[in-house]
């Protein structure tokens, strides 16, 4: 019995430096762990899965949802759930950019009784003369030489100008438009031209 307390006590000093790290490194471990702060607390928001244009309603497909720190959560920030089904993106978003309801076209900004139509012009260099709040004539004209262009409709407002991408051609103008009109316009787009006519500010 007294040769194994010998050798359990000479192994103790062969070893204690090994030993000395080992309780070193835990007692650095365990106050790490001691006051390490909590975990910042994370809020799940919607965010753009894929880069978006402008004028379009997002899809379920074109949203994922993205956890932020509480903390850098912008304002506004829309949560997963969230209906879209009736909101149209005011301008282009990048992928992963968190949405907020200042990306969208507010219900207000559309005057009661009309809806906002997304209409692209085949010419963004005329596209680049509006601004938000101008309104505009409608034409559609076909290639046809002897048949004159149809006025689709009058003082029309310009609600938003999206960012172009450089995957599409043209350029999109979101429009304030009745039902009617924005009907007749689906309508035309398939098989003429659309052109646009600034109206006199008559305000």
């Amino acid at each position: 019995m007294t040769n194994f307390w010998h050798d359990l006590l000479r192994a103790a000093r062969w070893h204690r430096r090994l030993l000395a790290g080992l309780f070193a490194a835990a007692a650095v471990y365990f106050g790490l762990v001691t006051f390490s702060p909590p975990p910042a607390a994370s809020t799940p928001v919607l965010a753009a899965a894929r880069d978006l244009p402008g004028g379009v309603t997002p899809s379920a497909s074109d949203l994922r949802t993205l956890r932020l720190p509480a903390a850098v959560v912008p304002s506004g920030t829309l949560r997963p759930g969230a209906d879209l089904s009736q909101r149209i993106l005011a301008t282009a978003v990048r992928s992963g950019e968190p949405l907020t309801d200042a990306r969208f076209l507010t219900p207000t900004a559309v005057p009661s009784g009309l809806l906002a139509y997304p209409l692209r012009l085949d010419d963004a260099d005329i596209a680049a003369l509006l601004r938000p709040g101008d309104r505009v004539d409608l034409y559609a004209a076909s290639a046809t030489a002897d048949v004159s262009a149809t006025r689709l409709a009058t003082a029309v407002p310009v609600l938003a100008l999206p960012t172009p991408t450089r995957s599409s051609g043209g350029a999109l103008v979101v429009l304030a438009t009745s039902p009617a009109t924005a009907a007749r316009l689906a309508q035309s787009t398939t098989n003429t031209r659309i052109s646009v006519a600034l109206t006199p500010d008559t305000s």
